[in-house]
């Protein structure tokens, strides 16, 4: 597939592409123009990156991770640094399920007019 293509099917840009392979998380090969050419399986790969971006973890934690992302293999070392890494997603959803609660606090008070101390406005 050509960068465009990818790019089009995964839903990003080919500049994010290009990075993607300089920092060594996907691959890709020549033509004998000169173009890149890429794996069917590069769309599914960028999908994941995209997803482990999103989640917070860096393009060197990805490019350890992807490995057994796509083989589902995994030593007891990595096992443990993914189990970390979902303990810290699990916090950081903790943390965002509460402050939509209070925004949905706040929206409800703006909403119906009720009027707020200064203590509950700054979540006292």
């Amino acid at each position: 597939m050509r960068i465009g293509e990818v790019a089009s099917a995964a839903g990003v840009s080919t500049r994010a592409l290009r990075y993607y392979e300089q920092q060594q998380l996907i691959v890709s090969s020549r033509s004998a123009g000169g173009q890149r050419l890429y794996a069917p399986d590069t769309v599914e790969r960028v999908r994941w990156i995209q997803l482990l971006y999103a989640a917070g973890l860096s393009s060197r934690t990805i490019v350890e991770f992807l490995p057994c992302v796509h083989t589902g293999i995994a030593g007891p070392e990595m096992i443990a640094r993914l189990r970390a890494e979902r303990d810290r997603l699990d916090e950081h959803m903790r943390d965002l399920a509460a402050t939509r609660a209070r925004l949905d606090s706040v929206l409800a008070s703006a909403e119906f007019g009720a009027p707020r101390s200064a203590g509950e406005a700054a979540g006292v």
